[in-house]
This record gives structure tokens, sequence and C-alpha cells, in this order.
């Protein structure tokens, strides 16, 4: 399928000036609704995790509780091509964290004590919140999330409660904030799931600057590819997420997405680096910088398959 350079121009493009306050808005009314069952902001302001982004973030305590919530995924990162889906916000338990040790230490040994209020509780109370904000008819509990259902005055968006989770497996000195920190979800039906969604934000902004901000271009071009190969009935495009394509395009070398002015080419530039290094594709990182971005060979396949299709529908005019 042969594109313009006016094509690929309106694929790279944010979505709109919307998009900003749709993020603050979704935190804005999952703060209101917490405040309705006894939690504060302290008067502080809804502002930005990290600088160039749409992660806009806020924290509450109540007594002892304190969590941050935090815009995270395909809009805080300011990569979505889809308007009106979801936005996805983070609800992070500070006061209580998971921790995993080196072999043979446990938690007494930092000073750390058994927390008494688990996120399975805060879950549960950031429903209840939501069901007195926003009626029972609008708020659906997910396996890992709770969903608000938008309308004419109100953004969709995904509440996901977490714990967060320090990774101690590397420190020697019984170091208290010597960790990698990350954060943990546990689904209702019993699934553990790790994400790193602030080292994710602020390697994708690093990249952006890096590549002179054809990274985030980029990266909407591949999203727009899937869909299109998609819509023409291409079945790899179906078994690869926008996360990981995402992931996989931050991988790929900075001087690859700059070498012309000319976005067809850099994209092609990009597209032929990960076709002609397919061999290392075994040891790409997410976004993240953390995790291995293929936990299987079943799931490499998946995205060797779809590069080798992209590359034959890919074409420029």
């Amino acid at each position: 399928m042969k594109f313009t350079e006016e094509q690929l121009q309106k694929y790279a493009a944010p979505l709109s000036d919307s998009e900003e306050s749709r993020c603050k808005n979704a935190i804005s009314m999952l703060r209101d609704a917490m405040k309705i069952i006894g939690y504060s902001d302290n008067n502080k302001e809804i502002d930005l995790y990290e600088k160039g982004t749409l992660a806009y973030s806020l924290r509450m305590t109540k007594g002892n509780i304190d969590f941050t919530m935090l815009v995270q995924g395909s809009y805080a990162n300011n990569t979505n091509v889809k308007t009106h889906s979801d936005v996805d916000v983070a609800i992070i338990l500070n006061s209580t964290f998971i921790a995993s040790y080196r072999p043979g230490v446990k938690r007494e040994q930092y000073g750390f004590s058994a927390g008494d209020f688990g996120v399975e509780e805060f879950k549960n109370q950031v429903e209840e919140a939501l069901v007195k904000k926003f009626g029972r008819t609008d708020i659906e509990r997910k396996d890992k999330s709770i969903k608000v259902n938008g309308n004419s005055y109100r953004v969709n968006s995904d509440a996901v409660p977490a714990y967060r989770y320090r990774d101690y497996r590397n420190d020697a000195s019984f170091v208290s904030n010597n960790y990698i920190g990350g954060i943990e979800i546990r689904s209702d039906s019993g699934q553990t799931i790790r994400n790193y969604p602030e080292q994710h934000i602020v390697n994708g902004r690093r990249k952006n600057v890096d590549t002179k901000h054809y990274f985030k271009k980029c990266v909407r071009i591949i999203k727009k590819m899937k869909e299109l190969m998609k819509e023409n009935g291409i079945s790899s495009a179906d078994n690869v997420s926008s996360f990981a394509l995402e992931s996989l395009l931050w991988n790929v070398h900075n001087e690859m997405f700059y070498k012309y002015t000319s976005l067809k080419y850099n994209f092609e530039e990009v597209l032929d680096f990960l076709v002609d290094n397919k061999r290392l594709l075994s040891s790409y990182k997410e976004a993240n910088g953390i995790k291995e971005l293929f936990g299987s060979n079943n799931h490499l396949s998946h995205y060797v398959q779809f590069v080798d299709n992209l590359e034959s529908f890919y074409e420029y005019v």
C-alpha cells in the first residue's frame, strides 16, 4: 500500500489538543470520587509526572493510607492513535508495598513490617467511591481495573489499583532506598502483573528528544499501520499490541529516526533496521528498559511475522 508524505504527517501527529484535558479530567474525576470516602489531596494541584508528556498525577491520603494516581499508557506517552479510547490511570498504593529480596533475605533485615491494608481492600474502596460518585450503572469492575463509562461531559477511563513494587535483589547492603521501583497489579482472578510505567514515561520522552522528536511520530505511524493492516486482512496485525510496538521502536538505534527530513524515508529506515536485525529482537526490552519484551519464542514469532508483513505493506509515493 502506498503512502504519501502528507498521509504520514497526519498519522504521525498527536490526536488533538483535547488529549491533555482528557488526561487531567480522568485524574480530576477520580480525585473527586475518592474525596467522598474521606481521602484528601491536601490542596495539591494535578501536575505532570514528567515534563513533555501527558502523564498527569496526584497524591492523596487518608490517615496512614497514601496513594498516587498516574495517567499511564499511550495517553501518558502521547502516542495514542484512537480518539475516544479509555484513559488508563494507575492508582498506586504507596503506604503498603510489595518487595523482592535476594535469596535468604527477609523484610525484617530492612526494618520493614507487614502491612495491614492491601490492594484488594483498596480496589473495593475505589469501586465504592466511584459508585457513590457516578452510580452503579456507569461503573464496571473488571479483572484488573475498574472502568468508568464516559458520557458527553466525562471521559472513559480505567482505574487500575496497584501496589508499589520494590526490587531489592541487586542490593547487597540493606539500603532501604536502593531498589528498582515499579507497580504490582493483583487481579481478581489471582494474576500478578508487574509493570514499570514511570520508567516507560521517562524513557519515552528521552528517546523522543534524542531522536529530534521523530520517535513518537514513528510510533504513531506504526500503530496506524497496524490498524490499516488489520483492515486489509493481514492476520499478523491481530497478534501484536500497541504497547509492544512502541517498545519495539524504542530499541531501534536513535540515528535511524532522523537521517532525513522526510517522514516516509525516516520510517523506512526504522523499518529496515527491524527487518535487518530480526535476530536481535529476542534481546529487546520493553520501553521501561527493565522487562524483557518477548516472554517466549511464540510471542517473538508474532512480531517477526508482523515486521515481515509490514515491510511488504509499506510503500511510499
